[in-house]
């Protein structure tokens, strides 16, 4: 066996375990959506209804506070 045929069949075992691998049939798997049991069904539509409050001001809430509680604060 001469070191041409050597080179060559290294290179040829190279060149199809490279092919291999890039034709391989292997998928990622797609992970499936877990279905939403009655509760969370209904929190969810609970949630599309009425929408989240939107967040009041600091200040607005410290003006509505009662004249006791802020001296107590």
């Amino acid at each position: 066996m001469s070191i041409g045929e050597f080179v060559k069949g290294v290179v040829n075992d190279v060149l199809q375990d490279m092919l291999k691998k890039a034709t391989g049939t292997t998928k990622r798997r797609r992970r499936r959506r877990r279905a939403a049991t009655p509760t969370e069904r209904l929190r969810q539509i609970e949630k599309l209804l009425k929408p989240a409050k939107r967040q009041t001001s600091r200040k607005k809430t410290v003006r509505k506070r009662s004249a006791v509680r802020r001296r107590a604060s």
